[in-house]
């Protein structure tokens, strides 16, 4: 349950990504729909990339912007278009930044972020610049923590913040970037106390496939859709929706979907990336070849799910592999490979190597590509 919202109230999202428009962006939208009081989202890019420039002045569109869902649910096609009015509209911070802190400061109740792969990267060297919020610093971490000591010199109220990042335990890791980075800034123990006590940092998976993006806004995402979250003290949420699961402990779901979807999604980028297979090849299109279906179907096989199995998940992991596997092959989805193989020595890090040290179980095949993208760096 979510506290009474006024009217002002506001959901501010870090990263402007497809992902999160076909994903939190339209269960926001959708529970509104349904009836229930959901603040409006407003974006923010904070890359400063100004080719991006037409996408954020699209979020100002009232009529909204287009997801696209497609797909086969319950064995049925689906091709749907919902019109998502969820955000208001785009802000950026390289050139909104005094905006985006009176918003942050006054207004927000919610933030949710998805910044990319390196969204949490820091250069621990701006904690030299301190907490004034003249200019933003680099880093979104570091950005969160100046609107956070302006919110709390506001006079601090409570505050979700819901990051989509695919880090794993990504709330308290973004906790503790931006607890490490006020302390070593200087901040006084008051405000360190009151990000502990005031500031819920919630830990999250997030789970779609969103293929393709659609100019300037809009996206093209499968019928599968899931959003899990960590229960804590102090959490709430800004709806309900049949997407949005509260659990106990979201880590099953986190191993499941970064050690076998995003797994597989890189292993295969790895494998399109080694062999010289053509520009706009897709998930789908790729697993046309029968020996790489057999290369990744062996690797699932003889490697992940035995690592599962280990930690007592082999029924779990089989079951979430088919699952995968009908996602890889939804005939609606063109699902690039050159996308998928963005920041991909990251994802061999994060996906592959940490798997492996997870289960504590060898594979040949897995540890060759690690050692591989290793000897490459």
């Amino acid at each position: 349950m979510r506290p009474d919202m006024t009217m002002s109230g506001l959901i501010l999202q870090f990263g402007t990504s497809r992902f999160l428009q076909a994903h939190a962006d339209l269960f926001l939208h959708e529970a509104r729909e349904a009836g229930q009081d959901v603040p409006n989202v407003v974006v923010v890019q904070t890359s400063g990339d100004a080719s991006r420039a037409g996408r954020l002045a699209a979020f100002a569109d009232k009529e909204g912007y287009p997801v696209i869902i497609r797909g086969l649910e319950d064995g049925q096609p689906v091709d749907r278009t919902v019109k998502v009015k969820s955000v208001e509209r785009g802000l950026s911070t390289a050139r909104d930044w005094p905006e985006v802190v009176a918003l942050f400061v006054d207004r927000t109740e919610f933030v949710l972020s998805n910044t990319g792969d390196a969204g949490y990267d820091m250069d621990m060297s701006e904690r030299a610049k301190g907490f004034g919020v003249e200019t933003p610093l680099a880093s979104f971490p570091a950005k969160l923590a100046q609107l956070l000591h302006a919110r709390f010199r506001a006079g601090g109220r409570p505050l979700t913040i819901l990051p989509c990042e695919l880090v794993n335990r990504n709330g308290p890791v973004l906790k503790g970037l931006v607890r490490t980075f006020a302390i070593e800034a200087g901040a006084a123990q008051d405000f360190i106390d009151w990000l502990d006590t005031n500031i819920v940092f919630a830990n999250t998976l997030v789970d779609r496939i969103v293929s393709e993006a659609l100019e300037p806004v809009g996206a093209v995402a499968e019928p599968y859709a899931l959003w899990a979250i960590e229960d804590q003290p102090g959490l709430t949420l800004p709806c309900r929706h049949p997407a949005i699961v509260v659990a106990e402990d979201i880590e099953p779901f986190e191993r499941l979907k970064l050690h076998i979807l995003n797994l597989g999604h890189t292993v295969l980028a790895d494998i399109w990336l080694s062999e010289g297979r053509p520009k706009d090849e897709t998930v789908r299109a790729i697993l046309s070849d029968p020996s790489v279906r057999s290369r990744i179907e062996a690797i699932y096989r003889d490697e992940v799910v035995p690592g599962f199995a280990a930690k007592g998940m082999e029924q779990e992991a089989q079951a979430y592999v088919e699952t995968t596997l009908a996602r890889y092959l939804n005939p609606y989805l063109e699902h690039r490979l050159s996308d998928i193989a963005g920041n991909h020595a990251l994802k061999i890090e994060r996906r592959l190597a940490a798997f492996l040290d997870w289960c504590g179980r060898p594979a040949p095949t897995l540890q060759a590509i690690i050692a591989k993208t290793q000897r490459t760096l």
